[in-house]
C-alpha cells in the first residue's frame, strides 16, 4: 500500500494554517530520551491518574480538585500508597475533597504497583518508556492497557504526550485522516490497526526526520474543520 508523501500532509497543513512559520509555532516537540528518564515515577502516577479521573469527566474540573488528590494520596509517592490497605483506599475514596469514584481511585494502587514492578525488569518506569522502541510505540500502549488499571484506549497515549514522550495519538483527526486512507480499517484498536497505524507513521518520519508527535500533530493540523 502507498501511502501519501509527508512533504503533502505538511504543504497541506501550512496551506491551513496561514503559512509554514505559522503551522511550526503550533507544533510542540517532544522531549529527549534523557529528559523522559530524569522524570519522578511519582509524576508519572499523577499524570495517569489525572487521566483515568478525566475521562468522562470535565478536564477542568479534574485539574481545579488535583491539588487535594496530590494531598490525599502522599504527592503519588509509590511506596507509601502501596503500603496502604484496601479499607484504607475505601476511606479515601470517599473523601469529599477528590472525586468520589472508587472504581478510579482503586486504579491508583493498581498503576503504582506497575509502576514498582518496572523497576525490577527495567531499572526503573521512566527508562521502560524512554527505551521503548519508536517502530513499536503502540506496544507500550498496550504495555499500559495490559499491566495498568483503565489505561486503555486514548488514556495511556494521551498520558505519554502529555509526559513529553514522542508518540502518535489516535485523535478524531489522526484516526480519520488514517481511515481515509486505508491505513485503518476496522476498529482502530486493533493489533491490525495499531501496528498498520505505527508502520505508517515510521514510513513519514524516515521522509521526513521528524518525532512521531510532531508528524502526528501535522496530520491533525492537515485535516479535519481546523483551519484558520
Amino acid at each position: 500500500m502507498t501511502i501519501e508523501k509527508f512533504a503533502a500532509i505538511y504543504q497541506r497543513a501550512a496551506e491551513r494554517k496561514g503559512g509554514e512559520t505559522q503551522l511550526e509555532s503550533l507544533i510542540n516537540a517532544p522531549l529527549s530520551k534523557q529528559e523522559i528518564e530524569s522524570i519522578p515515577e511519582d509524576r508519572w502516577l499523577s499524570a495517569l491518574s489525572m487521566k483515568v479521573f478525566q475521562s468522562g469527566i470535565s478536564w477542568s474540573v479534574v485539574r481545579n480538585k488535583w491539588p487535594n488528590f496530590e494531598e490525599l494520596f502522599f504527592q503519588f509517592r509509590i511506596e507509601p500508597l502501596l503500603m496502604l490497605s484496601e479499607e484504607q483506599w475505601e476511606q479515601k475514596a470517599q473523601d469529599p475533597k477528590i472525586i468520589r469514584h472508587l472504581t478510579k481511585v482503586m486504579s491508583i494502587p493498581a498503576n503504582a504497583q506497575m509502576i514498582y514492578n518496572c523497576r525490577q525488569q527495567y531499572g526503573s518506569f521512566s527508562s521502560m518508556v524512554a527505551n521503548w522502541p519508536q517502530e513499536d510505540i503502540t506496544g507500550l500502549w498496550d504495555y499500559l492497557k495490559k499491566y495498568g488499571s483503565r489505561l486503555g484506549g486514548n488514556t495511556g497515549p494521551y498520558t505519554l504526550r502529555q509526559m513529553g514522550v514522542d508518540t502518535f495519538l489516535l485523535s478524531g483527526d489522526v484516526e480519520a485522516y488514517l481511515r481515509n486512507i486505508k491505513v485503518i480499517e476496522g476498529g482502530k484498536n486493533t493489533k491490525r490497526a495499531l501496528s498498520a497505524a505505527n508502520k505508517a507513521f515510521i514510513d513519514w518520519q524516515q521522509q521526513s526526520g521528524r518525532s512521531m508527535s510532531e508528524i502526528s500533530q501535522i496530520i491533525a493540523f492537515s485535516t479535519g474543520d481546523n483551519r484558520v
